[in-house]
């Protein structure tokens, strides 16, 4: 197995090399790894599952010792892949508070932090394709009642042509 990390690579079913994989990865492919499943009003709104944390996110943790907090992201390190969240601290032997780092698949984003612009264009421009297309499918539905209701309006106009013809 190669010691240095490769797009190429696919998948493999063997932990050591998922793990490799992980380990080994550039930080600019690490913010990917970092993505966290989005709340069913925000799924909703914004049509997508999950989104890659950002500093500002407000954020409700699900598993662990501190289930059910919530509480805006602090700091986000790609190295380790790990997040801190505002209010979330221990307490040290010498009476100082460290942020515990948490892992980013037992988050769930509560609020989006729009504040930059690229940010909030990916967001606006998904939900508007999404709304497009259900326009669209309105659009060709009524079309196709339409041609229904054409049809059936031609084909009760040749019903009584032959009926008067018969008479």
């Amino acid at each position: 197995m190669k010691k240095q990390f490769s797009t190429s690579w696919k998948k493999s079913k063997q932990p050591r090399k998922q793990r490799k994989y992980l380990a080994n990865a550039p930080i600019h492919l690490r913010k990917k790894f970092l993505s966290v499943h989005l709340s069913k009003e925000l799924r909703q709104k914004y049509s997508t599952r999950n989104v890659p944390i950002r500093k500002g996110d407000k954020i409700k943790i699900l598993r662990g010792k501190y289930k059910g907090k919530q509480g805006k992201i602090t700091n986000v390190k790609y190295k380790i892949s790990k997040v801190c969240v505002e209010g979330i601290q221990v307490k040290k032997q010498d009476g100082s508070k460290a942020d515990i780092k948490l892992e980013p698949s037992n988050l769930q984003i509560v609020e989006l932090n729009l504040e930059d612009i690229g940010r909030k264009k990916m967001f606006f421009q998904a939900s508007s394709k999404e709304d497009e297309k259900k326009q669209d499918k309105k659009e060709f539905q009524i079309e196709k009642e339409k041609e229904k209701t054409k049809h059936l309006n031609q084909t009760n106009k040749h019903k009584e042509l032959i009926k008067e013809k018969k008479k």
